[in-house]
């Protein structure tokens, strides 16, 4: 029997205990160390999934010789930092989306996992999804060829609260957080980017950040994508993508997919799951065991974050 891969997970909210219970689902993993910013609360997740050791420290938990990988769903301002800690310490790591708030840091990253030769693996739910992968075989079988994509993400968030709607320490960002996951899924649909544009809405008084924002890509392939973002929207929220191709129309919302005319596509037997995040971590300890780059590697994701760092330039050109 393979031996078993041992996780620190640092970041015990509401994205943290998503791969908590993912991990569940996963033979050969088990979940030793809990980072999180308040003890109490922390040892609270400890105690509900069985997790040993708890700490607001993660110096502490990769000082810990009975831990294998990381993950860490920490505030985004930390990612670059703390996935170069971790590998610095030894540790295979999957830092959540996005892999940094600037070029700068992410390329860091990818600089360490070099030296390293470490898995180090950024989550890009959206390549895991059922959905999308369902789409991504049709497309390598030369079934299906994307003209068009049409993104819309949309959250109400005009409070600085995550997903339960509890206080964050930290600001959530539509360019870098949220535009990330469609960069980076258009580019593997559809080809390298070779042209980008964006423009946003007036910056909150506030949080500091833009509550809405457009963003028009183009492939080499000549495909087009428009993504629509908005912090303001008072209705469905989530993200929602239509694939306009030469074969067909798709609507793909997270894990489930619709044709054009909205007849459901069983999706079931694309992979194991038809959860994008306990698809997302069984890749990351399967290039751990198999010694190979993960499909969505820092290095891999790295192009989405030049594309982010282009359009951050313009921006801020255009607002200067």
């Amino acid at each position: 029997m393979a031996k078993t891969i041992r996780v620190a997970l640092a970041g015990a909210g509401a994205f943290g205990v998503k791969h908590l219970d993912a991990m569940r689902a996963i033979e050969g993993v088990a979940v030793v160390s809990v980072v999180g910013r308040e003890l109490a609360k922390t040892k609270e997740v400890a105690e509900k999934y069985g997790i040993g050791h708890v700490t607001t420290d993660l110096a502490e938990s990769l000082a810990r010789p009975d831990v294998d990988a990381v993950i860490l769903a920490t505030p985004t301002q930390l990612h670059a930092s703390q996935a170069i800690a971790c590998m610095r310490a030894g540790k295979h790591v999957q830092v959540e989306i996005p892999l940094a708030d600037s070029l700068k840091d992410a390329e860091a990253v990818v600089a360490v996992q070099r030296e390293t030769g470490l898995v180090a693996m950024c989550g890009h739910t959206r390549r895991f999804n059922p959905s999308h992968q369902w789409i991504h075989r049709k497309i390598v079988a030369g079934e299906f060829h994307v003209q068009q994509m049409d993104v819309q993400t949309y959250f109400f968030r005009r409070k600085n609260l995550n997903a339960l709607g509890q206080p964050r320490s930290w600001t959530d960002h539509l360019l870098w957080h949220h535009a990330a996951h469609t960069v980076d899924l258009f580019a593997w649909q559809t080809g390298p980017i070779v042209a980008a544009h964006a423009m946003q809405g007036p910056m909150h008084p506030e949080l500091g950040i833009a509550m809405d924002m457009s963003i028009q890509l183009k492939s080499a392939t000549g495909a087009i994508c428009t993504l629509s973002l908005s912090f303001n929207n008072d209705g469905p929220l989530g993200t929602f993508f239509r694939y306009i191709g030469d074969t067909g129309t798709y609507i793909a919302r997270y894990d489930d997919l619709v044709d054009g005319k909205d007849n459901r596509i069983d999706v079931s037997k694309v992979d194991v799951s038809m959860n994008g995040i306990e698809l997302q971590d069984r890749e990351f300890f399967a290039a751990i065991r198999e010694g190979r780059e993960p499909n969505a590697s820092v290095a891999q994701v790295l192009p989405c974050y030049r594309t982010l760092g282009a359009l951050d330039a313009q921006l801020a050109r255009d607002g200067a």
